[in-house]
């Protein structure tokens, strides 16, 4: 390969280009499948919410690697690399490398003191680097990169009727109403409130999330749990990709009660009914409600990395 690396700050018009080189540069097919919908969560619909840049390596008029990249909104000093993509025949020939570099000095010029390789909810594709995607580690810790956090999602199995992820909840459900509560599918009135639920009673930016997850598509939606108008719970699928579920979160004074596995079965049928085999459960904490509730079992590990900036 003779001809240089260069890198320019892509455009939108050249969305599909984009999305075009992850399908074929993403290994893992569940990736690939969804380069389009993981594309459009982290540049378009982001840039919304907080700074993102796009930046493309060239070699000549080819676009041979991409990497999107985002200000927190929660910290302006803390700058995401959320997506880095390269071609598999130009990779380690220094694409990810440069682009990398170059993702670092936008950061910083916009007043990142450090750069993590890390999601971003409430858009984030993965909470940081698969580690089968080996280049990709590689090129973090050639520039300096700290691994300082460990991360996992969870599969479940959507595939056969008998599946544990789709048991029947008919039974909770009526114990539920037994004890005044009601469960049912979120619908656009009810985003105030179940955003102002997810701030007051949960940290991070899952309200974010639930404002993507309630009435943007057909791919997508929230199911919740209250009494007397109160709510005490909330599951929500299709955030950021259709296959992904999350958030979900149970109020402290309801936990044990059942509802979690309610919402989160439902939800799972959902998704089901779209025409998934399985879902992936995002950036997971509880396993063993994960796995109790829904079967599901820890598929994909993620590192998570950091570095400061030069002063």
């Amino acid at each position: 390969m003779d001809a240089k690396i260069t890198v320019t700050e892509l455009t939108l018009d050249l969305l599909p280009a984009v999305v075009r080189l992850c399908e074929r540069a993403l290994d893992l097919p569940e990736d690939a499948t969804e380069a389009g919908p993981v594309v459009d969560a982290l540049w378009p619909r982001a840039a919304a919410n907080r700074p993102v840049v796009g930046l493309g390596a060239y070699r000549g008029a080819e676009l041979v690697g991409v990497l999107l990249c985002s200000v927190s909104s929660s910290d302006p000093g803390l700058g995401h690399v959320d997506l880095v993509a390269v071609l598999p025949e130009q990779r380690r020939q220094g694409v990810g490398r440069t682009l990398l570099a170059r993702a670092e000095r936008v950061l910083a010029e916009q007043g990142a003191a450090e750069v993590l390789l890390a999601g971003n909810p409430p858009y984030y594709a993965w909470p940081g680097i698969d580690v089968r995607y080996t280049p990709a580690v590689c090129a973090a810790l050639a520039l300096g990169y700290q691994q300082d956090r460990t991360a996992w999602n969870m599969t479940a199995d959507l595939s056969y009727d008998g599946s544990p992820a789709l048991r029947s909840t008919e039974a909770a459900e009526q114990r539920l109403a037994d004890q005044g509560v009601t469960v049912r599918r979120a619908e656009p009135v009810d985003l105030p409130a179940l955003e102002a639920f997810a701030r007051s009673t949960f940290s991070g930016t899952w309200d974010g999330e639930l404002a993507e997850s309630v009435g943007r598509s057909p791919e997508a939606g929230c199911h919740l749990a209250e009494r007397d108008g109160e709510l005490l719970g909330f599951a929500a699928y299709g955030s950021s990709r259709p296959s992904w579920f999350g958030p979900m979160g149970t109020a402290p004074a309801a936990e044990g009660s059942g509802i979690g596995g309610v919402l989160l079965r439902r939800c799972l049928r959902d998704q089901r009914a779209t025409g998934l085999d399985r879902a992936q459960i995002g950036w997971v904490g509880p396993v063993p409600f994960y796995s109790g509730s829904a079967g599901a079992r820890i598929e994909r590990v993620f590192f998570l990395y950091r570095r400061t900036l030069p002063a």
